[in-house]
């Protein structure tokens, strides 16, 4: 089975290269989990809404931990057997080549230095995002042109640093950077007035916007920085759990494309409408033995986490409090850029 790795932006600066530790050429995390009987996986170090954040209730919820449970059920056949660790953005490399956690999903970008400098290792893409930047509408700014001078609010330690540079850089621009690493910080910072202009992914902009009831008050400028596709993360040398990681996202765009949903996979199941389904839910052999897992695991998987467009409306769609669109993070079928790979 061949591993896929995906590049696309540039990494932060000022970030502690790593080197790959010796037990990720034996290909051993398979093992490892299962033999500790829990999946460790990324959380956050705070609240980074709609992706991973704690409810009052102390139980994590948003598109990362709901990705973090279907590798867990995947591997271990239970959403619940897996544990989420809390890591800032900087912590995020150390901490996956130190095995602290197995793999990282944590709205991470695929680029070539995390791949070449880092021993990292890629998975697809699951969400397709772009960089922009938000401003007070006060300032009547029409696009970051005229912002020149101005403060601009930067997560410290992740891509959007040099993101920011190269843009206003090519612009002919210069923007005094504020760095703070906590996302509540760095939101306070900014609707605080302490910076003109935040610049962050574009679902987070939008999310924050919406969550501070300010919508009005604020405008998300036309500027495209960046287009990142943030992926699942792991170790290079074991490429079957970067195998896995990329099945078990596949497993959710493709019942999502057949319109397998978490409320008729069984009946489904019963009464398989391919051969190729068949043998997804496990019915017909063939869909674990190569990955180390059981034949029904994708059943599983879609059974206690649902498919991608459960997931998506669940966490940052309708069914949501942010109520986004997909836009590029659709199927391809719908105008979107997401596929699954062939179930052969």
């Amino acid at each position: 089975m061949k591993t896929m790795k995906w590049g696309a932006a540039a990494m932060a600066l000022g970030l502690v290269h790593f080197a790959a530790p010796a037990e990720a050429a034996g290909g051993k995390t398979l093992e490892t989990v299962k033999a500790r009987g829990v999946l460790n996986c990324t959380g956050h170090d705070g609240s980074y809404l709609g992706f991973a954040e704690v409810d009052d209730k102390g139980n994590w919820k948003g598109m990362d931990i709901d990705l973090c449970r279907a590798v867990a059920t995947a591997v271990l056949g239970d959403p619940a057997k897996l544990k989420i660790v809390p890591i800032s953005w900087a912590q995020r490399w150390p901490s996956l080549q130190s095995g602290d956690v197995d793999i990282i999903i944590k709205a991470s970008g695929g680029t070539l230095s995390r791949d070449t400098e880092l021993g990292l290792q890629f998975s697809m893409s699951y969400y397709l995002g772009t960089t922009k930047v938000m401003a007070h509408k006060e300032l009547n700014l029409k696009s970051l042109k005229d912002a020149a001078g101005g403060t601009i609010c930067i997560p410290a330690g992740t891509s959007q640093e040099q993101q920011v540079a190269a843009y206003t850089a090519k612009l002919g621009i210069k923007l005094e950077p504020v760095l703070i690493e906590k996302t509540e910080e760095l939101e306070q910072a900014y609707f605080s007035g302490r910076c003109d202009l935040y610049a962050q992914w574009g679902p987070t902009l939008a999310i924050a916007r919406i969550a501070k009831s300010k919508v009005d008050d604020h405008v998300i400028l036309p500027d495209v920085l960046a287009v990142e596709p943030e992926v699942m993360i792991m170790r290079q040398g074991d490429d079957n759990w970067v195998d896995i990681a990329n099945w078990t996202l596949s497993t959710l765009i493709f019942a999502e494309q057949e319109g397998i949903t978490s409320k008729n996979v069984d009946e489904i199941k019963a009464k398989p409408t391919s051969p190729q389904v068949a043998k997804f839910l496990g019915v017909t052999p063939g869909m674990g033995k190569g990955l180390g897992l059981d034949d029904d695991w994708a059943y599983k998987v879609i059974k206690n986490v649902g498919n991608y467009g459960e997931i998506f409306e669940r966490d940052l769609g309708k069914d949501s409090p942010y109520k986004m669109d997909r836009e590029l993070t659709n199927l391809w079928n719908n105008g979107g850029v997401l596929f699954p790979l062939v179930i052969d």
